[in-house]
């Protein structure tokens, strides 16, 4: 919904919490492709001294904290409208989202039922992994978010159910019992980087390969509710969407 359009519209009284429900997923999606350091900042000074007008009855920034949560079903169906098509080469790859450092982990109190210890190529982290499939134009086709511990060739097969044609990943990915299933129950070749021991793949396959740069990361922010943390994600993945 674009601003201009809001200040035209006057809602009744029957549509207050509707209305005010929209105007959360307006908020995070823009904060998520703004320049502002944080969300307070960006409503603060953004939202409530310049779009004060096209948003009537704007509520002060702790009250719009507590409506965040109620996003997150309505975000996830959203983002699901957002997915492009599969062209037959798609792209896979998964990044670390921490949600605190290293040397709190053991003091932090939000995540620990929700959150696990896992292990990139460079660190240890706490926190969750953004499992990604795009195309060969950069839309996102399907998304998956599992713990920290959780093995990248895990969530594959549900990953990329209704895909079809080629996939290219990276050496996380590789397994031949993994490959051998995708290509018997649904037709999918998975490509992935070779490792030391693996003979040569075609020259068109290891450029495609290079393409994976074009997934691009969440930046995660800290976080003091497992809701607020998913509704950012949320909006970092429709922003990217736009």
């Amino acid at each position: 919904m674009e601003a201009a359009t809001v200040g035209r519209w006057t809602p009744d009284a029957s549509m207050t919490s509707e209305v005010e429900f929209e105007r959360n997923l307006d908020d995070i999606d823009c904060d998520l492709q703004s320049c502002y350091r944080n969300f307070k900042a960006y409503y603060n000074q953004k939202v409530q001294s310049e779009w004060a007008s096209a948003f009537p009855g704007l509520r002060s920034y702790q009250r719009f904290i507590e409506w965040i949560p109620r996003t997150l079903v309505p975000m996830c169906a959203y983002l699901r409208s957002c997915f492009g098509r599969c062209s037959g080469i798609s792209f896979m790859g998964s990044t670390s989202l921490r949600v605190c450092h290293k040397r709190r982990i053991e003091r932090n109190k939000v995540f620990e039922t929700v959150a696990a210890r896992g292990r990139t190529s460079l660190d240890w982290f706490f926190g969750f992994k953004l499992h990604l499939v795009v195309n060969d134009q950069g839309e996102l086709l399907n998304i998956m978010l599992t713990l920290g511990n959780t093995d990248d060739r895990t969530p594959v097969p549900k990953l990329l159910q209704q895909l079809v044609g080629k996939v290219f990943a990276d050496k996380g990915y590789v397994s031949q019992k993994l490959a051998k299933q995708l290509l018997k129950t649904a037709g999918i070749q998975l490509i992935t980087k070779l490792k030391h021991n693996m003979k040569q793949q075609p020259l068109n396959e290891r450029l495609l390969l290079r393409k994976r740069s074009i997934i691009s990361q969440i930046e995660h922010s800290r976080h003091r509710s497992p809701d607020n943390c998913f509704v950012n994600i949320l909006g970092g993945l429709i922003a990217y969407c736009h």
